[in-house]
């Protein structure tokens, strides 16, 4: 894509671009310095396209898309289009996990293996040979619970993106699935092998990003007798009318998947296949229910999943869970296992008060995560405002600011 179709592109959206009305508690001029910033990221190839979405008491304060869904074939971006939201796939079954918890099912401290009986007697990893990939262990002194797998303190690792290069070797040996996948595999499978693979640490000894959310997706189908897909299409996005929030697409949605870009010989392009295909949501054999990274969505439909739990758990007359289940997943789970300016509850990263004190992050209580392709969301409970900002793109970037200058933007328009 040339520099001047994304000036032309940049001057067209600028001639097109519809505000919603003026919302209560928003300052509606600053709203064109945020436009106006996304714009300029557009222009300057920091990234090919972008749909994003601000939210104040329910109601829509912007909703804009920008640049191009499929930059060779110079496709716009629109507002409903779907992208792949990778790890906010782990709030979503949080959410499924505790609707379940709230029917008593279980307790947050029962040990998985009550419920997959293969994660008996856990293994912490003790040597490794790098020569040929063996590796001795030692007993865990303790079992993994729910609460581990939730708070990813479980000592599970994530396989092909996990920080130890010895647990990168380990899983791929054992044919583990880490993300997503085209191939004919179920959760139940990829789970019961990664059962028999070793920990990082001791559970609940330390923040260990993991696979414990596509554990708990499997769990979900045990515990519910449902296929996970189902579980979260009927008791989830059915309710909350989240249309397009699917693991898999059907052929009218397909057309609508934003392709994933990567920026190289200055230019974006598409990714190409690597350790996963990027076109998994919309072919193969689509059995794979990733807990952990797997949904694709829009901006509205997660925008509906933030909006019932600043509403306490209850959207359009559909309730979801209790706002006293809400409240204990915004708890600090870990202790201090993770940063200071955030905690980390049992779906979403939580803002502390030092946070607050950081700038640019939203009051204290804010809750958030992103994924993997480059999306990012953000709901402040004081101030009941949601911000959502989708990308897609993988590896080399080009200087892409946007993320943290739309959160940081967003607050600013508050009165």
């Amino acid at each position: 894509m040339t520099k001047l179709k994304f000036f032309f592109l940049f001057f067209f959206l600028g001639l097109t671009q519809s505000f919603a009305q003026s919302v209560p508690g928003i300052i509606s001029d600053r709203v064109s310095k945020l436009d106006a910033m996304l714009d300029e990221a557009i222009k300057n190839q920091q990234v090919p396209g972008l749909v994003a979405m601000i939210l104040k008491d329910g109601k829509v304060v912007y909703h804009e898309a920008k640049g191009f869904a499929d930059v060779p074939s110079n496709r716009l971006m629109k507002k409903d289009d779907i992208f792949r939201i990778a790890s906010q796939t782990k709030a979503i079954t949080s959410t499924a996990v505790m609707m379940l918890w709230e029917e008593g099912k279980f307790r947050l401290d029962d040990p998985i293996s009550m419920y997959i009986p293969e994660f008996k007697n856990p293994k912490v990893l003790s040597n490794f040979r790098y020569a040929d990939t063996s590796y001795t262990t030692k007993p865990s002194p303790k079992e993994i619970t729910i609460r581990h797998l939730l708070t990813h303190t479980s000592g599970l690792g994530y396989g092909v993106i996990d920080g130890d290069e010895r647990m990168r070797m380990i899983y791929h040996k054992a044919g583990i699935t880490d993300l997503f996948t085209t191939e004919n595999i179920s959760i139940e499978e990829s789970v019961k092998k990664l059962a028999k693979l070793p920990l990082h640490h001791e559970p609940g000894s330390k923040y260990t990003y993991s696979e414990g959310l596509d554990v708990l997706g499997y769990f979900v189908e045990v515990v519910s007798g449902m296929p996970f897909d189902r579980f979260l299409q009927e008791r989830i996005f059915d309710p909350l009318g989240m249309n397009d929030t699917r693991f898999y697409l059907s052929d009218i949605q397909a057309p609508r998947l934003v392709t994933v870009h990567t920026y190289n010989q200055s230019k974006w392009n598409p990714y190409p296949v690597t350790f996963y295909d990027p076109e998994y949501p919309r072919k193969g054999a689509k059995r794979f229910f990733s807990g952990g990274a797997g949904l694709s969505s829009t901006t509205a439909d997660y925008a509906k999943f933030l909006q019932m739990y600043l509403n306490g758990g209850f959207l359009n007359g559909k309730r979801i869970l209790s706002s006293q289940t809400i409240e204990t997943m915004m708890r600090n789970q870990v202790g201090d296992l993770w940063n200071g300016d955030k905690f980390y509850g049992l779906a979403f990263g939580v803002v502390t008060e030092q946070g607050v004190a950081t700038g640019g992050l939203g009051s204290e209580g804010t809750f958030d995560w992103g994924g993997y392709f480059n999306t990012q969301y953000f709901a402040d409970p004081q101030e009941n405002i949601i911000g959502l900002i989708f990308k897609q793109t993988s590896g080399a970037g080009n200087g892409d600011q946007t993320g943290w200058k739309f959160r940081q933007m967003v607050f600013t328009l508050i009165e």
